[in-house]
């Protein structure tokens, strides 16, 4: 939304407040090596933005783990998460490459048993 990712950062972290930086599918990872120093999290777009029930995109997942590998090699307490297309079918791989916090709609909104999704979501979660 701005190419001031650095002075905007600033400005939220003197408000208090944590900041973060928002990868769309298509977007390459630059800007993230410039400021993940001045981060609390990252957020992967596993789909394109503009309305739920979209299938996870798969080519997401090469992102996810370089950004875990950064995030793990500078022991940084930056969230990794991942938001689209995400439920019982593809948490376990998002999981795997690195995310630990998961944005889950439709996973939710289209179960006629929500029990029994997040009783699956957990069963797959629990070795990570």
């Amino acid at each position: 939304a701005t190419e001031h990712v650095d002075r905007t950062i600033g400005l939220i972290h003197e408000q208090g407040c944590k900041a973060g930086l928002v990868f769309n599918p298509a977007t390459p990872l630059d800007w993230l090596m410039h400021v993940i120093d001045k981060l609390d999290l990252v957020l992967i777009m596993s789909v394109n933005p503009g309305f739920g029930g979209q299938k996870f995109i798969a080519a997401t997942l090469p992102k996810i783990r370089e950004i875990r590998k950064w995030i793990d090699r500078d022991r940084r307490e930056i969230d990794l998460v991942v938001d689209g297309g995400i439920g019982p079918d593809t948490i376990e791989s998002v999981a795997l490459h690195g995310a630990r916090v998961f944005v889950m709609g439709a996973a939710f909104f289209k179960t006629a048993d929500y029990k029994c999704t997040v009783d699956s979501i957990r069963a797959k979660l629990a070795p990570y």
